[in-house]
């Protein structure tokens, strides 16, 4: 009996034992299985998942994990209803998962019950405040709070900093919590931060695909290597990850190969044939191509399943105002604040598109309204901070014309500004047959962070000296460019094109014939401005880098170089420039008002200038003709050694650097060869033989400018052997040719003073003010010039601006306006004006004398000041 009740015992619990054992295999084991899902999960293998955890899950019991894997890949393959019903089965056997909770918030967006996910936020946070739960936080459901948190309104700071930061000490291998911070950034526009995140995360967690398509969002605006190399991370991982397919999709609507973009979404609704964006984008390609039927019918489908979700109409609309469609974009903008009127990304792209269409009252009204509902958005405390300096500026106004300006700038050069955009209106308006909205806004920025700001949002975006949205222009002034030599006269009058251009076509022209037309234009207003072809050019034609017309706009997306973006700039305007010549043009035009019907340019070139495939064939040997003609007599070969040419600030002498002595011997006629002989006579003051070099360089290519040119070295030269009417010679030659050479401009208004030569001294003040009105001595030589020349108006003019610029003689600056002011017969601004030369130098003769005679003068009344064309308001 005793035996018999002890091996019952012993039976029961080893039973138990066993049961334990069981039970603690099956975990282990369970959490394996969990863990290999996961990353099946992360591999794209969506149906694989849905096999493994549907039965596991049917089970009953399943833990948490395995409902959260079922769910996410039946979101993913567009099974919105079974994960909507798989949810419910979830939070009934688990109803304290916080996760699960989170999940379930995008199972009810994907559902059309924007309401329930609200509830769900709600339950989250009053789940994870309560008491019964305090003791049970992992750092998973750490951030869960953290990501509710915000959503409920607390401060991005404190939950960055006392949430996400404890959920990382207490887990750093946690990717959860890269995530939630590298999104919070994003969702802030604050992309530094997000790299950096995302950076870290991917250090702490390799291999993640999430992660690395964080790092592809957070560089996309700044370093595209970066961001493509993380996007191709992302598909090598998960080569069926939708949002970076989505992402290609962009990329390749940007570079209007819509019927790309159209196969790349087939390859998405091949995964998730509801995808929402997916069917956004298709409507965004079928808009570009003018099909409104496909349009709407793929707006549509993205609202299938949520016929209110802002998200759609956000979209569509912010890819239509990057192809620069700014009123189609913000009414789409409209359409969802329609469906939901606290959604602010719609609010701060309407902001920021009615800005840009010229409509800036309702535009700073509403970017300041974003800002107060978010004041951690960076793009939009830009904006409110820009609108604060901008509202110091001076307006110029004209019927045609408002522009904006620093005040000081506004005073010195605003006239020369509305004189330059008033003659290209007349001219390219007639051009182009084309009438205007009234006004054209003109902002000119005299810090190149402010009209980053106002043109991109952010502040940290350079190299671009203007932009055209189609009414606004925004520019930088001659104070932004960083000390660089820029023709702020071509810069203006190439946007200005633009505007003209677009508003001709309703914004519906490809980039290439956008930018091509305006470079072309430059170059027809002055033969010294625009691009030109040079070396560098020639060797990419003769090498074959010449990309085909059709593919124009996506090369300047993804150049290979700074260079080569720059290259893409000169053959745009190559191809007008062979239209024009070839085909006339009327033919131009044409294509134009075709464009503004919705015709695509392929079909609109066919119809007016030739088939493709025949225009192709024509540049490529137009193109080829002109780089055979550039300087003719010269032999373009590279001697051994001779590297090729950099996206280097000044290529031409990072190649003559490398040019080893032995080219030295090669042909006389090699410019290579000649530009390294001449660099180094000038380095060892041989003038003589320098002269010989580069006199013969300039024989051979004559058109040179910029950084190629051998003209600056020959003026030097000659001006070192004192061969003063021959450098002046080379002077004038040099300063026709380029519309950047201050330096020339300015040796040549000394040698033309000098010889009393005030015609020419005027011509190059003039050029040099187009460049730089920001200096004293192009003012001092024309004021010296109209005073020689009888032009008293001028020279008041001219002293006028000399005085607010701050000369190093202030004294002389007012003596010499007060004796033009005397001889106009402004007696007492003359006055005022000799006073403050006094003041200056009490002991000052000429200006002691000048005071005399004016106050012997009989009348004294001071007429206007200043008189002006135009009216300005602070």
């Amino acid at each position: 009996m005793t035996d018999s009740g002890t091996s019952s015992a012993a039976r029961a619990w080893l039973g138990r034992l066993g049961l334990c054992l069981l039970l603690a295999w099956s975990g282990v084991a369970g959490a394996a299985d969990v863990a290999s899902v996961r990353k099946s999960l992360l591999k794209g293998d969506y149906a694989e998942v849905i096999q493994v955890a549907g039965p596991a899950v049917a089970s009953g019991a399943a833990d948490a994990e395995w409902h959260r894997l079922l769910i996410e890949a039946q979101l993913a393959t567009g099974k919105y209803a079974e994960a909507a019903t798989a949810m419910a089965v979830a939070l009934a056997q688990d109803n304290a998962s916080l996760q699960l909770r989170w999940l379930s918030r995008e199972v009810a967006f994907a559902n059309g019950r924007p309401e329930e996910a609200a509830q769900r936020v709600e339950e989250i946070y009053r789940l994870f405040r309560a008491r019964s739960y305090n003791s049970a936080r992992s750092p998973a459901d750490i951030v869960v709070f953290g990501r509710t948190a915000v959503l409920m309104g607390s401060d991005p700071k404190d939950v960055l900093e006392k949430v996400y930061a404890v959920a990382q000490k207490a887990d750093p291998k946690l990717r959860d919590v890269y995530l939630a911070r590298g999104e919070l950034a994003l969702s802030k526009h604050d992309f530094a931060l997000a790299a950096k995140v995302f950076d870290e995360g991917l250090k702490a967690v390799p291999d993640d695909p999430e992660l690395h398509f964080g790092r592809a969002l957070a560089y996309a605006n700044g370093d595209r290597e970066a961001a493509s190399e993380s996007l191709s991370a992302v598909l090598k991982l998960n080569p069926r990850h939708v949002p970076a397919l989505l992402q290609l999709v962009d990329n390749t609507i940007d570079g209007e190969d819509y019927a790309g973009a159209n196969k790349k979404i087939d390859d998405i609704l091949a995964i998730n044939p509801h995808q929402s964006e997916a069917w956004a984008y298709r409507a965004v390609a079928a808009h570009l191509r003018n099909d409104i039927t496909a349009e709407a019918e793929a707006r549509a489908a993205a609202l299938r399943f949520w016929p209110n979700n802002p998200k759609v109409d956000h979209l569509i609309g912010k890819k239509l105002s990057e192809k620069y469609r700014f009123a189609e974009g913000a009414t789409y903008q409209r359409r969802a604040r329609e469906f939901d009127p606290t959604f602010l990304p719609a609010s701060a792209q309407l902001a920021s598109d009615l800005l840009r269409l010229g409509e800036e009252e309702d535009g700073w009204k509403l970017a300041q309204a974003v800002h107060e509902k978010d004041e951690y958005d960076v793009e939009a405390f830009n904006l409110v901070t820009l609108r604060d300096t901008m509202a110091k500026y001076t307006a110029l106004r004209t019927d045609d014309f408002v522009v904006r300006m620093h005040s000081r700038e506004a005073e010195i050069y605003g006239p020369r500004v509305l004189a330059l955009l008033t003659k290209a209106k007349k001219i390219l308006t007639a051009k182009y047959g084309v009438e205007l909205a009234r006004p054209t806004y003109i902002e000119i920025f005299a810090d190149q962070r402010d009209f980053a700001v106002r043109t991109f949002g952010l502040p940290d975006v350079a190299g671009f000296l203007g932009v055209c949205f189609g009414r606004v222009v925004t520019a930088n002034s001659p104070a932004a460019t960083g000390g660089h030599a820029v023709n702020w006269e071509s810069v203006l009058w190439h946007e200005f094109c633009h505007a003209v251009t677009l508003q001709l076509t309703r914004n519906k022209m490809p980039r290439w014939l956008s930018e091509g037309i305006s470079v072309y234009e430059e170059r027809q207003a002055d033969r010294a401005w625009g691009m030109r072809l040079n070396p560098r050019y020639r060797e990419m034609i003769v090498k074959d880098d010449l990309v085909p017309v059709a593919k124009l706009s996506g090369a300047f997306l993804a150049p290979k170089s700074p260079q080569h973006l720059q290259f893409y700039y000169l053959e745009s305007a190559m191809v007008v420039e062979h239209i024009v010549y070839h085909h006339g043009i009327d033919k131009l035009r044409a294509v134009l008002r075709d464009l503004a019907t919705g015709t695509p340019i392929n079909a609109a070139l066919e119809k007016n200038v030739a088939p493709m495939d025949k225009l192709e064939k024509e540049f490529a040997a137009y193109a080829k003709k002109q780089a055979d003609e550039l300087a003719p007599g010269m032999d373009w070969t590279k001697p051994e050694g001779v590297l090729t040419l950099s996206g280097d600030a000044n290529p031409l002498q990072a190649e003559i650097n490398k040019i080893e002595e032995k080219s030295a011997k090669a042909s006389d006629n090699n410019y290579w060869s000649l530009a390294q002989q001449a660099r180094k006579q000038v380095e060892e003051q041989k003038w003589a033989d320098a002269k010989k070099t580069l006199t013969r360089l300039v024989e051979l290519y004559p058109t040179a400018k910029g950084g190629d040119t051998a003209y600056r070295s020959l003026a030097k030269v000659l001006r070192m052997l004192g061969a003063t009417e021959a450098e002046r010679a080379t002077l004038a030659t040099w300063c026709a040719l380029d519309d950047e050479a201050t330096d020339g401009y300015l040796r040549l208004m000394e040698l033309a003073a000098e010889a009393k030569d005030w015609p020419t001294v005027t011509r190059n003040a003039e050029r040099y003010l187009a460049v730089n009105p920001l200096v004293a001595p192009p003012w001092r030589f024309l004021a010296q010039a109209a005073a020689a020349s009888g032009d008293t108006a001028a020279g008041v003019a001219a002293w006028r601006t000399l005085i607010r610029l701050d000369p190093p003689d202030p004294a002389e600056a007012h003596f010499q306006l007060a004796r033009l002011l005397k001889e106009q017969g402004h007696f007492a601004e003359a006055r005022r004006h000799v006073l403050l030369a006094l003041e200056e130098a009490p002991r000052y003769r000429d200006a002691l004398r000048l005071l005399l005679e004016l106050s012997k003068a009989a009348d004294t009344t001071a007429l206007p000041v200043a008189p002006k064309s135009y009216v300005a308001h602070p």
